[in-house]
């Protein structure tokens, strides 16, 4: 339920930024709102996985460092993947040049 309401307010703020490029003629959402949506969905993943690493810690504790190390490696992956996107999406610029 936490879920839908978060996903309901971000995509609620996203659409509340995007109005005003849609009446200065831009017809596509720029760059940040792909950033935007990156940024929410790599928080989601690295949040499920740590709180599910730290159930796991909790549950068999002899196996602990094996499961960090893992937690470790996927949050950097998820981590590099947001990094990338941050790249590409802030090459995108669809303003119109102001005249």
């Amino acid at each position: 339920m936490k879920v839908v309401k978060i996903v309901a307010l971000s995509l609620f703020a996203a659409l509340a930024v995007a109005e005003p490029a849609a009446a200065a003629e831009g017809t596509t959402f720029s760059g940040a709102f792909g950033v935007g949506l990156t940024v929410i969905g790599a928080a989601y993943g690295i949040g499920r996985l740590a709180g599910c690493a730290l159930e796991s810690m909790a549950r068999q504790p002899e196996v602990a460092g094996q499961i960090q190390t893992a937690m470790i490696i996927a949050a950097a992956l998820i981590e590099g993947f947001t990094f990338y996107a941050l790249v590409i999406c802030s090459g995108q610029n669809p303003w119109p040049p102001v005249q």
